[in-house]
């Protein structure tokens, strides 16, 4: 954005400093006019006292000290004008040194260097303040950034995979003409499917991320009855018994994002339990100000180490799944998204006996959303 150049703050600041001690000056001689020479008589004075050595000599007048005091407070005010000056642009100096480290590291981050800090020393004060502020932004942009790109090379990853294995079927196919074309079908069928499920997870994730969504009353004990009964006809191939409970835990939020989370969470609960005879446990509740969704499935044990990194977007507890509902490996991660969308926060923590209890913490409906918020 083009602006017309104009003094700088130094300058200006300067320029404030000199015209004040100007100002300060001529009030203090403005003073000793007021409240001394006013009271001196105009007229010639001669001390004609005879009980005083000195008798008959001359006194001087209003007059005589204009004359005399003139010149010499014309000398002072040129003295504190250019005291003003040159201390005034030594102070300003010094001042505003800690705002060119600013403008410095602000350019290096403009330019797209976002390991450059600040660290302004000295004692605390609103520079400071500042500058630590600027170096948390900077920290928090760098790690956001870091994660989009990792996030970027794992999608391009996740993506190429069913694009080559469809390249990989044409390729066959083309070469061996007597195939039979059903099977070829199925086969791009399922790989489109995937790579269609992993586009819209994609999708979904990066709308939570953008928290471009309008507040409105939830409650997540029913969101989560409805996940679990949509979900039911996949427990149920999978012999895993659901379970849903707790109390009405209402909450502000987007009542499609709540369901894609709890979907997600039971989901996940469904796919990666037991072989035959496992159970999910979902259970809704209130907690102080917060409202608590929790999600217990049975399931191998799992090392402690590994479970904080299911957040993490493409990473699977227990290696690759590539069955019919295995997922795309964004699951936990879109909870997450959508968790910390909603103010709220996610905790994961593996089961005494095996599996995996996950646990959302959001906000209550009590609670007042922040100012910029945006409003229904």
């Amino acid at each position: 954005m083009a602006r017309s150049p104009g003094p700088s703050v130094r300058l200006r600041l300067t320029l404030s400093y000199a015209g004040f001690l100007v100002v300060a000056g001529a009030l203090l001689l403005a003073v000793v006019w007021v409240f001394l020479l006013r009271y001196v008589p105009d007229t010639i004075l001669l001390d004609v006292a005879p009980s005083r050595p000195g008798a008959g000599q001359f006194v001087p007048n209003r007059s005589d000290l204009e004359r005399a005091f003139a010149p010499r407070a014309a000398w002072a005010m040129v003295f504190l004008l250019v005291v003003g000056l040159v201390g005034g642009w030594f102070l300003a100096g010094r001042m505003l040194a800690p705002l060119g480290r600013l403008t410095d590291a602000t350019r290096r981050a403009a330019a797209g260097s976002l390991s450059h800090r600040v660290r302004l020393p000295g004692r605390h004060d609103e520079f400071r303040e500042l500058a630590d502020a600027f170096d948390t932004m900077l920290a928090r942009l760098e790690a956001q950034v870091a994660e989009q790109q990792r996030f970027a090379a794992n999608a391009s990853h996740e993506l190429r995979t069913p694009l080559a294995t469809t390249q990989a079927i044409l390729d066959v196919a083309r070469r061996d003409p007597e195939r039979d074309t059903a099977q070829v079908l199925d086969r791009l069928h399922a790989v489109n499917a995937r790579a269609i499920d992993l586009t819209e997870a994609l999708l979904l994730l990066s709308r939570a991320d953008r928290g471009a969504f309008a507040l409105e009353p939830v409650d997540l004990s029913l969101v989560a009855e409805e996940a679990a009964e949509t979900l039911l006809p996949l427990a149920d191939a999978r012999s895993v018994e659901v379970g849903v409970g707790g109390e009405a835990a209402p909450t502000l939020g987007s009542h499609a994002l709540l369901l894609q989370l709890a979907t997600n969470l039971v989901h996940n609960a469904v796919v990666h339990n037991l072989p035959d005879g496992g159970t999910v446990r979902v259970d809704t509740g209130v907690r102080g100000d917060d409202v608590v969704l929790t999600v217990e499935n049975t399931g191998d044990p799992l090392d402690p180490r590994l479970v904080p990194t299911l957040v993490e977007p493409f990473q699977r507890g227990g290696g690759r799944t590539h069955g019919e509902h295995g997922g795309v490996g964004l699951g936990l991660a879109i909870v997450r998204s959508i968790a910390e969308a909603h103010r709220g926060t996610v905790a994961l923590a593996p089961g005494p006996g095996g599996g995996l209890r996950v646990t959302v913490r959001l906000p209550g409906e009590q609670v007042a959303p922040p100012a910029w918020w945006p409003s229904a």
